[in-house]
């Protein structure tokens, strides 16, 4: 009896089909067994699935698989984020329907991750872009309107001229729009607001409770954007107008050396500032120019500082001095009230502005140890010290200063104390055709009205022909815009912007726990039941975006009342790293894309799931190598090799098997000692590391072990058993990172159930000991022999046999022994003199 050639397709294929078959990985939403839900983040349908998708979704299977194998009650599901640009943009390329475009990329896709072996919950599968899900996202709209947490506005807005639609601010990368890299210009327009920044300081607070499951990384990331600060707020009176100037300070100790004022060039007051001012028209010049530039680059140190002066001057509050008033491209609307009282003694920023524009400096906070000269000053002093040249508060220090100044501050109707945020409410409006519509309409009589929720979902029509600019057709396409007023019924006209897509893919977790469900977005006892993730996978570029959407609209679900008791959306969230070629990202522009397909027709999906796996731990980059997947398919041919010889002596034995009445020799021992080593390293480091490598080296070594030693067990009365056992070890734990040729091989050895259906094996902390303990010796610290000793030797016995070895003896020899060091299970040093 022996096996055929090893043929990757067709066994792959047969077990694809037997999962499929048997519905191996259906879910249901109880069960006396502990729950498991573990996630990666859904693809963007755009046609074909990149490495950088095998990557993430095979890490995924592998703990969904092993997870499984240890008894949990696993949801692994999988959906599409199908609304967005590119779909939309390559619709109108090929002439023809975004939806039409985009659900043949996603049946196209699906088979892909199908030829894979992912041990996907098919039956959850959903798409964002099916009115049976946004249907329930307008809800979720309508409610936050009620709540006041949705309001509209007129705002400055990031434009992308390509794309025709607004960005978010996290959307603007190095002042291009993150899809198309066109450079972002600003529009004024009327927009749909979040209230995201009603849920700040539990975004901030709820951080450190994701602990150890969170990347640092990510949490810090975070942090920085919602960007918490506590100071004041302080008003400058304007010069020759009755408006003030508000500014956001930390650093109101500093105040008294407050000498002039930057604005952000796009700051509201700027025109008012300008007017009849023969410096008009230098600053409408300089604000078009700042306005091209991205606000991470005008925030950024190594930024040049530039500005121009406005022609007004407003009034410093404690000491009278008229400061002159600038706009500069380092300040932003963005944070705190987009003017800053510049203090250039002790502020970087405002000194090198000072320096360049010839400005005054003012030193108000001294150090100890020396005193500061602004004549002599090379750069800004920051750092703590007294106070000087401020009046009454003159030698506080100046962190005790803060308060004092407050107060003076706020009895004086001057300024008030005050929390700041960088975080800034989420615009959700853009222009284009291919999202979700937002639940408005707009009446002559009644205003915006929200649609009744009776009347959802709102859908996007199917029958549209798209633009070739661009530009949405929804405010053309009479069958949707005219509609009537659901409050008075007079005509009336639809909302035509579509709600930004980071919208859908915040909640889809939550929707995978009864995705088929009509009568309602959720089923409680199904949410109650799996939330909140127990492993998220993803790129570390979701960080900000992606990650703080989904904490942000968990919190405001569940204070809608439907997810009652959940906080955070994922308990532990794994960063993988990006699958790099020749260094590089790969790309289609750069030229250094692998295809998918390619490697599976080749190779088959267990190659290259093996080796996007052993490559490189998950959260670092993985640099692809044609030799690696070479090597990957090499072992699988040595691993199949392997079975087909001993298939003659091997049975289903079962892994680790019991010992109890075996007189094993010490042979036997070994190879028994081998196999529950390997089943130890592969349980923590799968468990407690996500170090598949790890656990794929461990698997090949002993492979190479079982070849080694394989004669000598062929012959043996226990040798077919101890054979069977340790190569059923060896394919259950390489079942969940190449599943299909271990399935293969474990039928072939005649069980009569799936592997996939199989418990992970548990190893036996006694095979793990040896009966002799090899220890090294040393002479005055250098290594001169090693010695076999009883694992229960006693130190005297061990200290013994060391002075007995000829080599030791030689290297003490005529000398004196001062003293024998002896470290049980390590070494031995003899001290000579």
């Amino acid at each position: 009896m022996s096996l055929s050639q090893y043929d990757p397709e067709a066994i792959e294929k047969k077990w694809q089909h037997a999962w499929e078959a048997d519905q191996t990985f259906h879910v249901e939403n109880s069960s006396d067994k502990p729950k498991y839900y573990v996630l990666e983040m859904f693809p963007y349908p755009s046609g074909r699935i990149h490495m950088g998708h095998v990557r993430n979704y095979s890490i995924g299977d592998v703990v969904a698989r092993f997870k499984r194998m240890q008894g949990y009650n696993v949801l692994h599901p999988m959906g599409w984020d199908a609304f967005g640009l590119p779909a939309e943009n390559a619709a109108i390329k090929h002439k023809t329907q975004p939806a039409k475009w985009t659900f043949e990329n996603i049946d196209y896709m699906r088979t892909q991750l199908k030829r894979l072996g992912y041990s996907y919950d098919w039956s959850r599968e959903l798409a964002t872009c099916h009115p049976g899900y946004y249907k329930w996202e307008q809800e979720f709209f309508l409610k936050l309107l009620e709540k006041g947490l949705v309001y509209r506005k007129k705002s400055p807005v990031n434009w992308c001229p390509s794309c025709h639609t607004v960005l978010a601010n996290e959307q603007v990368e190095d002042g291009l729009c993150w899809r198309c890299d066109s450079v972002v210009v600003h529009k004024e327009l009327s927009q749909w607001f979040l209230r995201i920044t009603n849920y700040a300081d539990e975004l901030l607070d709820f951080l450190p409770k994701l602990g150890s499951g969170w990347p640092e990384r990510v949490l810090t990331m975070q942090r920085h954007w919602i960007g918490k600060s506590h100071g004041m707020e302080i008003r400058f009176a304007i010069e020759g107008q009755d408006d003030t100037i508000t500014v956001f300070t930390t650093r109101q100790d500093t105040l008294f050396g407050a000498t002039f004022m930057s604005l952000a060039p796009e700051h509201p007051l700027v025109d008012a500032l300008i007017k009849d001012k023969p410096e008009a028209a230098t600053v409408r010049a300089f604000r078009e120019k700042v306005d091209r530039m991205d606000s991470i680059v005008r925030t950024a140190e190594d930024l040049e500082k530039e500005g121009c002066f406005t022609g007004s001057y407003c009034i410093n509050p404690v000491t009278g001095i008229k400061m002159p008033i600038f706009v500069a491209n380092f300040v932003l609307m963005g944070y705190g009230t987009g003017a800053v009282m510049a203090v250039p003694a002790h502020d970087q920023r405002d000194f090198e502005f000072a320096k360049k524009y010839d400005l005054p400096i003012q030193v108000v906070i001294q150090p100890k140890e020396k005193t500061l000269d602004p004549a002599t000053m090379v750069e800004a002093y920051a750092a703590p010290g007294y106070l000087t040249a401020s009046g009454e508060f003159n030698g506080m220090f100046n962190e005790d200063a803060k308060e004092k100044i407050a107060e003076v501050l706020d009895a004086q109707g001057l300024g008030k104390k005050t929390v700041n945020y960088r975080l800034r409410d989420w615009n959700i409006s853009r222009q284009r055709f291919w999202g979700a519509p937002i639940p408005i309409v707009y009446c002559p009589k009644c205003g915006a009205v929200p649609l009744n929720p009776e009347d959802l979902p709102i859908e996007l029509p199917q029958n549209i022909t798209t633009r070739e600019d661009g530009k949405s057709p929804l405010p053309d396409y009479d069958p949707f815009v005219k509609t009537t007023c659901p409050r008075c019924g007079r005509p009336a006209r639809r909302e035509t912007d579509t709600m930004d897509t980071f919208m859908e893919s915040s909640w889809y977790f939550a929707r995978y726990t009864d995705a088929r469900r009509t009568e309602s977005a959720f089923d409680p006892e199904a949410i109650k039941y799996w939330l909140p993730v127990d492993q998220y996978i993803g790129g570390i570029e979701h960080a900000i975006l992606h990650l703080l959407y989904a904490r942000f609209w968990v919190k405001v679900l569940r204070d809608l009342g439907y997810l009652k008791g959940v906080d955070e959306p994922f308990k532990n969230l794994l960063t993988q790293g990006m699958v790099l070629k020749d260094g590089a990202k790969m790309s289609k522009s750069k030229g250094n894309v692998v295809d998918p397909n390619n490697l599976i027709e080749k190779y088959g999906a267990d190659t290259t799931r093996l080796f996007c796996l052993f490559a490189a731990p998950p959260e670092k980059d993985l640099e692809w190598s044609d030799a690696g997947v070479e090597g990957a398919y090499r072992f699988l041919n040595r691993l199949w090799r392997l079975v087909d010889e001993l298939l003659p002596l091997l049975m289903a034995t079962g892994p680790a098997i019991d010992v109890s009445g075996m007189d094993l020799n010490e042979e036997e021992k070994d190879l028994r000692r081998k196999e529950h080593e390997t089943i130890a390293k592969a349980t923590t480091d799968i468990q407690n590391k996500f170090q598949f490598n790890t656990v794929i080296a461990a698997s090949m070594e002993m492979v190479n072990y079982i070849y080694k030693v394989k004669e000598t067990f062929k012959t043996s009365s226990n040798g077919p058993k101890m054979l069977s056992s340790a190569v059923s070890s060896v394919l259950t734990l390489l079942s969940p990172i190449t599943p299909h040729i271990c399935e293969e091989l474990w039928e072939s050895m005649g069980y009569p159930t799936h592997l996939s259906e199989q418990p992970w094996p548990a190893y036996d902390p006694n095979a793990l000991r040896k009966d002799e303990i090899t220890i090294v010796i040393q002479v005055n610290g250098k290594l001169r022999s090693r010695i076999d000793v009883d694992t229960h030797a006693t130190k005297d016995e061990i200290k013994q046999k060391a002075l007995a070895d000829p080599n030791v003896l030689k290297h003490t020899q005529g000398k004196t022994i001062k003293k024998v060091i002896v470290i049980p299970e390590k070494l031995v040093n003899v001290v000579v003199q």
